[in-house]
């Protein structure tokens, strides 16, 4: 073993220092790489818009994450073998994120990505999932990595648009922070080697959502100039519709014992106080068979979905739009797939679509996935891939910028065989697979790595991903989708699944949601964990 295996670690007095519009700031160096932690970007008031932070005179200090947001219930481990997590201390003051670069020189104007965690607009932080960690996006990639914290649920996405008008915007209040955070960016970055002309913003499930719903805001027009969505784009979105927000609002404030005219008092409120009394209205309404949803809202300040309105901002910005195969079929075998006998196999996709509709959909299976044990066709995503293919076409058709379609297929060699699973491609596009037991596949893993990552950063800092690492493929049109498919031997595909997925969905039972909501703090052990 090799005794002389130190990093190099660099934190002085005077390095590494980075002046920023607001004041100076200390991270550290560690190797060849420059990490910045816990910059405070904006603050704000609570239910309100950010504003710009005081300027501070000296040198504060940047080498530890800052308070993510806090969230509506604590999850249960379980999981991790597949998406390791880690958690931090919360706090509705969240407006903080991160930066790794491999240079501090201002004229390097490095391509930036800015990255949007998971957990829909409800949960989650910047550094949750240890596959976020920005050191080898910076290192092997040579961008400029940021990473984001905002505020969440009820604390950034609550209306109370009717009780005053300085919550005009408080439906879109975490949006509005990660604007914010593009600011920063457009007025920081450069001093961090990045260049605020070549911003790509990308995000994986809530992250994804992110990314397309910041594209419907008319102040995020020229903060970003690509956008990557994974696992982002979904059907008919559950929203707090279902529920007026003057009626939901009032619903919180009855259980805070709070009268209408009083709506002010829910500011200053303790936060455990204001998640309890959330969670108990929230509770209620389910019992009648109404679900509560923190989306975003139409305003003034976010025009609504494109499938309503159009593309926005994002109509001149090129795309990447993808979701990986399994997605949430969160089947567990027992026993392993590859000894399946045809009747066997048959039976489970039979079992999930009908009996009527298994042979039909075991066949364009195997038409779109040659080789692939077809039993595979029970755990076809119908979440996101058909919503994703719809959003591709109508972009193509309404935008002058190019649109790219990828679809992560690779089945991993876990508990008898499981097909990826959400947040499964996530170590391969930030090169962090060494970090998660479940990416060591044996002559597998490092090709996988290399071509995620590869066309991933290709298009971060071209809008083309286009390399020596995959296959040559063309923007997809309003008739044609052409998709990378990462997989056993990754290709580029046309219009290779789309009867597959809209089969699926047309026949697959209701999606059963109630697994990412972890149990009540009351119950035993157990239960599912939050799956992002």
């Amino acid at each position: 073993m090799d005794i002389n295996m130190a990093k190099r670690f660099v934190c002085t007095l005077e390095e590494p220092v980075v002046t920023t519009a607001a004041g100076k700031l200390r991270g550290y160096k560690l190797d060849d790489i420059y990490h910045f932690e816990g910059i405070r970007y904006a603050k704000a008031k609570r239910f309100q818009n950010p504003q710009k932070v005081t300027p501070w005179e000296g040198i504060r200090d940047a080498t530890n994450y800052g308070p993510g947001c806090p969230v509506l219930r604590n999850p249960v481990p379980s999981g991790e073998v597949r998406i390791p997590h880690r958690f931090w201390p919360s706090s509705e003051n969240c407006q903080y994120l991160n930066v790794w670069t491999s240079s501090l020189n201002t004229d390097d104007r490095k391509a930036v990505m800015v990255w949007f965690h998971g957990g829909g607009f409800a949960d989650g932080s910047a550094i949750e999932q240890v596959a976020y960690d920005g050191t080898n996006l910076a290192r092997y990639g040579d961008v400029v990595v940021v990473t984001v914290n905002h505020r969440l649920n009820v604390f950034g996405f609550l209306d109370l648009s009717d009780f005053g008008e300085k919550y005009a915007n408080s439906k879109n209040a975490g949006l509005a922070d990660l604007v914010a955070a593009l600011l920063w960016v457009k007025e920081n970055i450069v001093q961090f080697g990045g260049d605020p002309e070549n911003v790509t913003i990308f995000g994986q499930s809530g992250g994804g959502r992110k990314v397309t719903s910041l594209g419907q805001v008319p102040a995020a027009k020229g903060l970003f100039h690509k956008g990557i969505v994974m696992s982002g784009v979904r059907g008919r979105a559950m929203t707090r519709q279902d529920v007026p927000a003057k009626e939901f609002a009032l619903s919180i404030m009855e259980e805070l014992g709070l009268q209408e005219e009083e709506a002010e008092r829910m500011e200053t409120v303790p936060v455990q106080e204001l998640i309890d009394a959330t969670n108990a209205a929230v509770g209620k309404w389910m019992e009648q068979g109404r679900r509560i949803e923190w989306w975003p809202g139409a305003n003034d300040f976010y025009i609504g979905e494109p499938k309503d309105v159009g593309f926005g901002e994002a109509s001149g910005v090129p795309f990447l739009v993808g979701s990986v195969i399994g997605e949430f079929s969160n089947s567990t075998p027992t026993k392993d797939k590859e000894t399946y006998t045809e009747e066997e196999k048959r039976a489970a996709v039979a079992a999930k679509y009908g009996e009527e509709n298994a042979d039909r959909i075991m066949e364009l299976f195997a038409k779109a996935y040659p080789g692939k044990n077809t039993v595979y066709a029970a755990d076809i995503d119908v979440v996101f891939r058909p919503a994703s293919i719809r959003y591709i076409k109508a972009k193509a058709k309404q935008s002058p910028a190019p649109v790219y379609s990828y679809l992560f297929a690779k089945v991993f060699d876990i508990y008898g065989g499981v097909a990826a699973w959400h947040c499964s491609e996530l170590p391969f596009v930030f090169h962090n697979t060494q970090l998660i037991p479940v990416c060591q596949m044996e002559g597998v893993t490092q090709r996988l790595e290399n071509e995620m990552f590869s066309s991933f950063i290709s298009f971060a800092k071209t809008g083309n991903p286009n390399c020596s690492a995959v296959p040559e493929i063309t923007p997809s049109t309003e008739d044609k989708v052409y998709t990378i498919v990462y997989d056993e031997k990754t290709q580029v595909r046309e219009n290779f699944d789309e009867e597959l997925v809209m089969l699926a969905k047309e026949f697959a039972p209701p999606m059963n949601w109630n697994f990412m909501t972890a149990p009540k703090e009351e119950d035993e052990e157990g239960g599912p964990a939050w799956l992002y």
